[in-house]
């Protein structure tokens, strides 16, 4: 899932790692453990950021289940400061998935990473249920790394939060969410 709404990213703010969820984002994860309560999940995992992290503590918590932090599962490190002209950037960046700034990212890079790291939860919790929380470029590129057709209008229009459910069987899978038909 993608967090929930957090604090707009300011020069001179939190970085990435350290900027939380507003008070409405954590209302909103609250909300977000009954909307999920159906799934029982088995493991909890997050990107280390904490506003990912401040998504599925309510869940963990209401289950039981400790939040285990994976880096493979945070942000798309794009190698943009926060700037007013960043969807101009992201565009180019999603018309050219190859393309990648200095000490950047490219949007390839991350739908391998967002794919692998993905399928070794499915692994390791096979049969079971695996809540992961993440961001929206992360959550986009996982979903055009399993051949989901989604763009930038698409990653750019996503809701905070927003829940996907990714099925495997095997090397096949099944995806449904805001956005997919």
């Amino acid at each position: 899932m993608r967090h929930a709404t957090s604090h707009v990213p300011v020069p001179g703010g939190p970085d990435e790692l350290h900027r939380g969820l507003s008070a409405f984002g954590r209302t909103q994860a609250g909300q977000l453990v009954d909307d999920l309560a159906d799934l029982r999940p088995d493991a909890i995992a997050s990107s280390p950021y904490l506003r990912a992290v401040q998504t599925v503590e309510p869940l963990a918590r209401r289950f039981g289940v400790t939040v285990t932090t994976d880096a493979a599962l945070r942000e798309w490190e794009s190698g943009l400061e926060p700037r007013p002209d960043y969807a101009d950037h992201y565009a180019r960046s999603w018309a050219d998935p190859d393309f990648a700034r200095p000490g950047g990212e490219s949007l390839a890079a991350l739908s391998t990473r967002a794919v692998a790291a993905l399928r070794v939860l499915a692994d390791q919790h096979a049969g079971g249920t695996v809540v992961v929380g993440s961001h929206g470029t992360f959550v986009a590129r996982a979903l055009a790394g399993f051949g989901v057709a989604v763009d930038w209008p698409f990653s750019a229009a996503m809701p905070m939060p927003a829940v996907y459910r990714l099925s495997f069987s095997g090397m096949r899978f099944h995806a449904e969410g805001p956005g997919l038909r």
